[in-house]
């Protein structure tokens, strides 16, 4: 077995392959950027190298500081994790030609799934179905337009060399078809480095099938059953599932046997997936089931064949790589229930899904499921790496345990101030498509608004909040108090709420966090009925958070009616609009555009108008 371990990557990856290796008995070793000097991975090893500047491209891309840190450190062996040089076969070279054992695939087998069109003709005669479509040299305009025609819109043009949905355009029609290859190769050019492309039947209901092989330096290829990966939001996975809905025996058999066929062509060594798309429009059928393309190392969803089949993949690659054989025969491989994983990503869904930084205040995902992460409270969301924070993996004897089980413990998550997806995928798991086990990739796209989370939490919810913030709590009882009103903050917005007292135990507290359905608020004293709370009855507007005036909508002296805007903040990349809490007039302005306040700092000063 390998005695040393360098993990060439960081986050919920880096602190998965430490958890194995050190069951295992074998030291890890740590590597980190400027941004990640503090991160669990960090601390979770044996010993941790820093190789540079917070950006990947200057950390985590560079092969010469890993292979220079393996060296200081004495390591033995280098686990790429996935993403960053886990498929980049020069690199798997250089650690090989350095003496260290390559924690991965031959780095010729790397090279040869690498480029699509020549992995799909090595695919073709190993007797692998491939998906109807062009993948030859000439790369005219006019050739792959004639393809296009000859294989039948819709059409797929893809990136030979693409990933991760990069250099990907679906065309519909003969018309857009010289638009959409111009865009196609610009973006493959910018991200890869090389414009060639291929073209493919696009199927309208298609399904993401996708089956994990594992193969040992003594020739034995075993697959570890399907997965599922067909909610997908713009070509990038958001839940996985295994095994897939509606597969039945004899379609699997066919699949997964193709999928050992795939892997024996390029003579297969480690952790590997191989990828299909299926038609499913009449159901998952073993004839329109077609190669895609294979991954050559270790997937973000590997988690959910370890439930169902109770190995652990992280622990067979290091075995692999150690020169044992695969610990167990295809004969000794079956199916235990049904496991789903949803990915947990810091981005705001209710602006665009754009990413989310921070610190983390409150992270708790509860211990219902399978938490794989690597991040904890306190820590930092950093802007320079993929927004994916963690991975919750429910497993159960039956699909619908498993999604109740997934739904329920991303309903009671509870993350702030980051912004999550986590109402988002409470959402997709409870959508009738899902329910039913008939997801296609399109869902999303179709799907957007519906599957969006609600903006503002519950009436129920809301009144809990507020009677706890009034001062009155006394405990839950049936015959709640007479009905209350105030006006709140929510996230910053002011918000009026009835609420009865003794509905909720007072907190004493300023502020408390609402989390309901994977969201969570901040709800913050403002006035009571008419009693000072927090200061705004008084008419002294104060900053709620930290922040920057972005626009100052009122003069002093200025006559200003009930809930008219009077400054806007900028806090968390977010904007809040602070208003007048009765008719009156400006007579104080301290918030000037532009400028940072700290929260707590007045800025508008308003006097009640004479009744």
């Amino acid at each position: 077995m390998i005695a040393s371990l360098l993990i060439a990557n960081r986050g919920e990856i880096a602190c998965r392959i430490i958890r194995t290796a050190r069951g295992l008995g074998i030291r890890t070793i740590a590597v980190h950027s400027d941004a990640d000097a503090s991160a669990l991975h960090v601390r979770l090893a044996d010993e941790a190298v820093r190789i540079g500047p917070s950006p990947a491209r200057e950390s985590y891309l560079v092969g010469d500081r890993i292979l220079a840190a393996a060296r200081d450190t004495g390591a033995e062996a280098i686990h790429p994790g996935y993403g960053f040089l886990s498929e980049n076969a020069d690199f798997a070279a250089a650690v090989i030609a350095a003496g260290l054992v390559w924690v991965g695939p031959r780095p010729d087998s790397i090279r040869a799934m690498g480029l699509k069109d020549a992995a799909k003709s090595r695919m073709i005669a190993a007797g692998v179905p491939v998906t109807p479509g062009y993948l030859g040299d000439d790369q005219s305009p006019d050739r792959l337009a004639a393809e296009a025609v000859t294989i039948g819109y819709p059409v797929l043009i893809k990136a030979v060399a693409g990933g991760g949905g990069k250099g990907m355009r679906r065309v519909d029609d003969a018309a857009d078809f010289a638009d959409a290859l111009g865009s196609c190769r610009r973006e493959a050019a910018s991200s890869f480095g090389d414009d060639r492309v291929l073209i493919e039947k696009y199927i309208l209901s298609p399904r993401h099938i996708e089956v994990q092989i594992f193969g040992d330096t003594h020739g034995n290829i075993v697959h570890l059953f399907e997965r599922d990966c067909s909610l997908q939001r713009r070509h990038q996975k958001v839940i996985e599932e295994a095994p897939a809905p509606g597969m039945d025996p004899a379609t699997r058999a066919a699949v997964c046997d193709a999928a050992v066929k795939a892997a024996r062509a390029v003579d297969y060594v480690g952790a590997g997936t191989i990828e299909f798309i299926a038609d499913a429009s009449a159901g998952l059928s073993a004839d329109r089931v077609w190669f895609m393309e294979m991954n050559t190392r270790l997937q973000v969803e590997h988690p959910v064949t370890e439930a169902i089949t109770g190995q652990d993949l992280v622990e067979w690659q290091l075995r692999v790589a150690s020169g044992e054989p695969l610990p167990l025969t295809q004969d000794e491989l079956a199916i235990d229930g049904h496991a789903i994983e949803a990915r947990l990503y810091a981005e705001d869904p209710a602006k665009g899904f754009l990413p989310s930084i921070g610190r983390l205040d409150v992270f708790d995902l509860g211990e219902s499921v399978r938490i794989d992460t690597g991040v904890e409270q306190g820590a930092e969301v950093s802007p320079f790496y993929d927004p994916m924070i963690a991975k919750l993996i429910a497993h159960a004897a039956t699909r619908e345990e498993a999604r109740e089980t997934l739904a329920d413990a991303l309903d009671e998550a509870v993350i702030w101030p980051v912004r999550t997806n986590a109402g988002f995928l409470v959402e997709a798991l409870d959508h009738p498509d899902f329910v039913a086990g008939t997801v296609d990739t399109g869902l999303i796209a179709r799907e957007g608004e519906a599957l969006m989370p609600p903006p503002l939490p519950s009436d129920e919810a809301l009144a809990d909040a507020a009677a706890s913030l009034s001062g009155e709590g006394g405990g839950f009882r049936l015959n709640a108090g007479p009905k209350r009103h105030g006006w709140f903050l929510l996230d910053g917005q002011p918000l009026e709420i009835d609420f009865a007292e003794g509905a909720a135990d007072s907190t004493g507290e300023d502020r408390v966090l609402i989390a309901e359905g994977g969201q969570v608020w901040e709800l913050g004293r403002w006035r009571v009925d008419g009693a000072a709370v927090g200061g705004a009855a008084d008419g002294a507007i104060l900053a709620p958070m930290p922040g920057r005036i972005i626009a100052v909508d009122v003069a002093e002296g200025q006559e200003v009616a009930m809930g008219q805007k009077l400054v806007t903040l900028e806090a968390m990349k977010m904007e809040h609009a602070l208003v007048a809490p009765f008719a009156g007039t400006v007579a104080g302005l301290s918030a000037q555009s532009g400028g940072q306040v700290t929260e707590g700092t007045l800025l508008v000063r308003i006097e009640r108008s004479a009744d």
